[in-house]
């Protein structure tokens, strides 16, 4: 399977026997949701994942979601009251229960910050209020366009509104401080607007530990998000498409496009990109996928996306298992489809850093096709070289060999790459027959099938890539 899953924790996957179902079916990240849990009960499922990764001879990456910051509505009288289409409603932004009398936001600027016009979307989008005044003081004043039941601490989304927030609250730099003990391999960054916010996430890192970091993701979920997509695109270590509150954000008939944009975009860089949120929603509560969403798996494995990602449907729902399982079972069938191998990435100018490294991975990569080459051999040092072949999608099974197991497990994120633990004193030409021998005895390779191998001469001197092997098993 070259496209991964990125399985999302919760109530539903915190026994050890579904974590097991879950890895052995296809998860190859497992996803830590920081709006959600104790720093307790993420130790505690942290050590489990681990665990069983080791007993199954897995490379797990680990991400840690930073939850950002969140405007919700306060409580509401007797939990829940109506809004009517048509009625004008005050806004506070000064703590109180929300009533007939007006409702709470927790974002204290919102009055300074709004305009008269701009949309307050609740509750996922589907109650509409439409500011019609605004009071310093007193906050804000919206007529109800689309009405229905208001329900305590529902989420607020200001797609219209510039606001003054930074991405990471106290909350944030607690959780991080924590995903950096834990040494997770992947951290998410909610709230992104611009390339700033990562700079900034970045700094916070470096006050904090001097050890390896997490890779960045950037999850894009704001307008501003699409708008800077290149800049962040460009300072970022991975891409999180969160379709959930960018499609309350954005019209909702953008976000195909916006998808295959992001997708288009991030691929010859060689940085992964997610497809994220309800992918298979259906799932929460039945045994299998709904047609629709079978279709929005496939497109996506179609579109070339690293990585799709499931979150309730593991965290919270009735079948976390069954839904990994049915997940890597649509992708497996649309791997089949021929065309979404071999995609176009440029090779570095002549006199940059890369160019020898950068043309022989173009190299290798076309050597394959040619050849029909079973699989790419890479023994690496940082993963350039595989994260570089993995962009250029080759239908050859993308092998990587590697004594850092932190490495391993990170670009167990990144589509088609399948890591294998090598220790060794140092590496020398003999090695590569051992590399084919361990993929032989794991029935990946047989006799007469062709195998491309790529490293760096001298390899003892760990350098750039330099070197391409064609041999017969």
């Amino acid at each position: 399977m070259r496209t991964k899953i990125v399985a999302t924790i919760g109530p539903a996957s915190e026994n050890e026997s579904v974590l097991r179902h879950m890895m052995i079916a296809g998860a190859d990240v497992f996803r830590f949701n920081f709006s959600h849990g104790e720093h307790d009960w993420h130790s505690m499922m942290i050590d489990k994942i681990r665990k069983i990764a080791e007993e199954e001879g897995k490379n797990i990456a680990l991400m840690g979601d930073l939850q950002g910051p969140k405007i919700r509505i306060g409580e509401v009288k007797n939990g829940e009251m109506f809004l009517n289409e048509g009625e004008e409603i005050n806004i506070s932004c000064q703590e109180k229960i929300s009533d007939e009398n007006g409702i709470y936001i927790n974002h204290t600027n919102l009055p300074s910050e709004a305009k008269i016009g701009e949309v307050i979307l609740i509750n996922d989008g589907k109650l509409k209020l439409r500011i019609t005044s605004i009071h310093p003081i007193d906050g804000l004043k919206a007529m109800v366009e689309i009405g229905g039941f208001l329900s305590s601490r529902k989420g607020v989304n200001l797609p219209d509104t510039c606001l003054n927030v930074k991405s990471m609250t106290d909350k944030d730099h607690r959780d991080l401080a924590f995903i950096l003990q834990h040494q997770f391999e992947w951290l998410a960054l909610s709230f992104v607007r611009t390339s700033q916010d990562i700079s900034e996430l970045r700094k916070a890192i470096a006050k904090t530990t001097k050890k390896q970091s997490p890779a960045i993701i950037a999850k894009i979920e704001k307008p501003e998000a699409v708008k800077n997509f290149d800049s962040i695109l460009r300072v970022c270590d991975g891409i999180m498409i969160a379709r959930g509150d960018l499609g309350v954000e954005v019209p909702f008939e953008l976000l195909p496009v916006i998808q295959k944009s992001i997708i288009h975009k991030t691929i010859p860089t060689a940085k992964p990109v997610i497809v994220a949120t309800q992918m298979l929603e259906g799932m929460m509560t039945n045994t299998t996928p709904s047609r629709a969403e079978i279709n929005d798996v496939a497109n996506s494995v179609m579109d070339g996306a690293d990585a799709l990602m499931l979150s309730g449907e593991t965290s919270s729902g009735k079948y976390p298992g069954e839904a990994v399982a049915a997940m890597e079972r649509i992708i497996l069938k649309t791997e089949e489809y021929k065309s979404i191998y071999h995609k176009s990435v440029t090779a570095h100018p002549s006199g940059s850093k890369r160019f020898i490294s950068d043309n022989i991975i173009s190299a290798a990569v076309d050597l394959s096709k040619s050849t029909a080459a079973k699989a790419i051999v890479i023994h690496t040092f940082s993963g350039y070289t595989a994260r570089m072949i993995a962009a250029h999608r080759p239908e050859s099974r993308i092998f990587i060999f590697s004594d850092n197991q932190k490495l391993l497990n990170r670009l167990n994120l990144q589509w088609g790459i399948e890591g294998c633990y090598f220790k060794h004193p140092g590496i020398t030409e003999e090695n590569f027959s051992d590399f084919e021998n361990i993929l032989t005895k794991h029935h990946v390779v047989s006799d007469g099938d062709l195998v491309v191998h790529v490293s760096s001469v001298p390899p003892t001197q760990k350098g750039k890539s330099n070197m391409i092997l064609l041999h017969k098993i």
